[in-house]
């Protein structure tokens, strides 16, 4: 089987098998993997503990990539090329005339542009030899929706969870979003743990991405590792930040698909209950955090019907089986 590399999905998924115990044998069956591939990559993209993070092993994959590209640069692999072009700089020629001087003698060709890339990252002393400056090489066209893409790409959607959590009866499995107040930048982060509907809720004095990682990682540090297993979020961009809350919890990250918010059904459950104590159009800038913890304990204090009219504390935090 030819060697291909693993793909951040695929690495995201290594790391939520790992973290169930899975062998690795299984997890190149299931990947359609040479069971050498699994454990090379758990081998060259763990961090020095042994501890196996999608994010970092993404990271290390792309650095070794770039780091490999870079040796095949025309103008690196070409001393003389490389003299040429220099040589024009100096004379004030400007890159699109070496090119097109290049062309015309039948010389070794080399776009203009390449010319301005390898001075930009590779020889960045030597953009004072350019008549005209550019700003930092960028492409021209399609950049928002080529770095929408890429962000996109990063996240790992609800539907690629395993099968175990969708059967709801592991403990640890949660969803999350926001609610937001009457101001617009004012919110309360939500989450809520599935099997036992046990959820918890912090204020946000503007919903930002940084906001969201600070609060989400100083509930979940309070959890024992496996009450904290996996999290299916919302889409908004105060989820942006899923990467860094993942590597900090080391807890696996999955995405609702874009306007499917009945894939977080407890989570909208939840927090329409909350909005019971402060209903939408409420000024959130008027509550406190003590205002919203007595929310919250009540709704965790609350019997269930469908935990046989125990409550999510009894369930979530003394263990008790409905």
């Amino acid at each position: 089987m030819a060697y291909t590399h693993l793909t951040k999905d695929q690495q995201y998924k290594i790391q939520s098998w790992q973290e169930l115990g899975m062998p690795q044998i299984e997890m190149a069956d299931r990947l359609n993997k040479h069971r050498s591939t699994i454990s090379r990559e758990l081998a060259r993209n763990s961090y020095p503990n042994g501890r196996y993070a999608a994010g970092h092993a993404y990271a290390l994959q792309r650095q070794r990539r770039k780091a490999g590209k870079r040796t095949t640069k025309k103008l690196l692999r070409d001393p003389a090329l490389w003299r040429a072009v220099l040589r024009g700089l100096k004379e004030k020629d400007s890159p699109e005339q070496i090119a097109g001087q290049r062309q015309r003698d039948r010389k070794r060709r080399v776009a203009h542009e390449t010319i301005y890339r390898f001075l930009y990252t590779e020889r960045p002393w030597l953009v004072g030899l350019l008549r005209q400056k550019k700003g930092k090489y960028r492409r021209r066209h399609g950049t928002k929706a080529r770095e929408k893409h890429r962000e996109l790409a990063k996240k790992t959607w609800i539907t690629e969870r395993p099968a175990i959590i969708n059967e709801r009866q592991e403990m640890g499995h949660w969803e999350g979003d926001t609610i937001i107040g009457k101001e617009k930048i004012v919110g309360i982060a939500t989450h809520v743990e599935w099997v036992s509907g046990y959820g918890f809720a912090d204020k946000l004095d503007r919903v930002t991405a940084e906001a969201m990682h600070a609060v989400t990682v100083r509930r979940f540090a309070m959890l024992p590792p496996d009450k904290r297993l996996s999290e299916a979020d919302d889409n908004g961009r105060e989820f942006s930040a899923h990467e860094e809350t993942a590597e900090a919890l080391n807890m696996v990250r999955y995405f609702a698909l874009p306007y499917h918010s009945w894939e977080r059904g407890s989570n909208e459950n939840w927090n329409g209950l909350l909005r019971q104590f402060f209903p939408k159009g409420t000024s959130f800038a008027t509550i406190t955090q003590r205002d919203v913890d007595e929310a919250v304990r009540n709704l965790n204090h609350r019997p269930r019907k469908r935990l046989n009219y125990l409550t999510p504390y009894e369930v979530f935090v003394q263990g008790k089986i409905p």
